[in-house]
């Protein structure tokens, strides 16, 4: 992606900088401290050693995460390609249509109508962005979420939503103004699997916030919905549930809870039936005891793990690495069957590849 060669006639917004260079981000990646990085830049850090963010100096998850802001990248490539003054020709069209959308006597036919063509403004356009979230058209998003029997309203306003948590500064800021209810109503009781999908997208998308990640998990359903949906949903919506649990799981409290919900049960027979994004999971879970104990008690769990170091992709070989070495270190049983399944000769196969 080529963004530097207009950076001496554009006026680029800070965000699609990087921190660290403060050059236009190539290729943003998201840590799990909540704050983006250009990719080499961060890599760098991470080669020297440092296991902090560089900005809030939080503690980074083991091994560190770096996930594709593959928002931003869009953003900053079609900001770097549009005519800076399209937004402003927008503009007297976007005011009219948040006022739409905020109007009380606004049929939900018309309300639709706004959150569609804002949807569609909204995703490439941080400005915008920031005056609906200024102007209160959130509690009015909101509001659309939570509607009965239309289900196109809500599958739009839950992906408005999630355009307007694509800025750092308001993932807090909506979680603030009340918006984890509505998700996890729209989780768990969403009119189809496209908003439930969505929903749980929107939960990943605020956990990237380390804050957002207990709070998040102190929803007495939060948690729970997301595990029901890894249980129950279909294929996007069981991808998206464990990608959810993923981000909040980086938090030690909320492994207690997807445990007390029965996650390691379910994502073990996820990943068995094929979802690999269930040993992400595993990989966190199995850094409390009673995650553990619960795999240990799980009738083939071993053999489940072993599956993926043979077949799995290279994220998911280390996680399952990572959830064999923590079962093994707290029980010898364990080590034993892992050994009998062939666990030593498949890490030397490995450690080849490696080099």
């Amino acid at each position: 992606m080529a963004t530097t060669t207009n950076a001496t006639t554009t006026h680029y917004p800070d965000d699609f900088k990087c921190p660290i260079s403060l050059e236009i981000m190539s290729e943003p990646v998201i840590l799990s401290s909540g704050h983006t990085f250009d990719r080499s830049s961060i890599q760098r850090w991470l080669d020297a050693g440092h296991r902090t963010c560089p900005i809030s100096k939080l503690p980074l998850s083991d091994p560190p995460s770096l996930i594709p802001n593959h928002a931003l990248r869009s953003l900053i490539t079609s900001y770097t390609a549009l005519n800076l003054s399209k937004p402003h020709q927008n503009r007297g069209n976007s005011e009219t249509l948040i006022s739409n959308l905020t109007s009380k006597s606004s049929s939900p036919e018309a309300k639709l109508f706004s959150i569609e063509q804002l949807c569609q403004l909204s995703k490439h356009d941080f400005e915008l962005r920031k005056r609906l979230t200024e102007s209160g058209a959130v509690a009015a998003v909101l509001g659309c979420i939570s509607r009965k029997n239309y289900i196109t309203l809500q599958e739009k306003a839950l992906k408005l939503l999630l355009n307007l948590s694509l800025d750092d500064d308001n993932k807090v800021g909506l979680v603030a103004e009340g918006a984890i209810c509505s998700i996890i109503a729209a989780l768990s009781d969403g009119e189809s699997a496209d908003c439930r999908a969505t929903a749980a997208t929107v939960l990943t998308s605020l956990a990237v916030v380390e804050v957002n990640k207990a709070t998040i998990g102190a929803y007495p359903f939060a948690i729970r919905g997301l595990v029901t949906l890894l249980k129950e949903g279909g294929g996007r919506e069981r991808k998206e549930a464990a990608t959810a649990l993923y981000a909040l799981c980086s938090f030690p409290d909320n492994r207690r809870r997807a445990v007390e919900c029965g996650a390691v049960e379910i994502s073990l027979i996820s990943l068995n039936s094929g979802l690999e994004r269930a040993v992400e999971v595993l990989g966190l879970l199995a850094k409390c005891k009673r995650g553990r104990d619960e795999m240990i008690r799980f009738n083939g769990c071993v053999k489940i793990l072993i599956n993926v170091l043979r077949n799995g992709n290279w994220r998911g070989v280390q996680y399952a690495l990572m959830t064999l070495n923590s079962l093994c270190v707290s029980n010898e049983v364990i080590c034993m069957e892992a050994l009998k399944e062939g666990v030593f000769e498949l890490c030397l196969r490995l450690r080849l590849i490696c080099k």
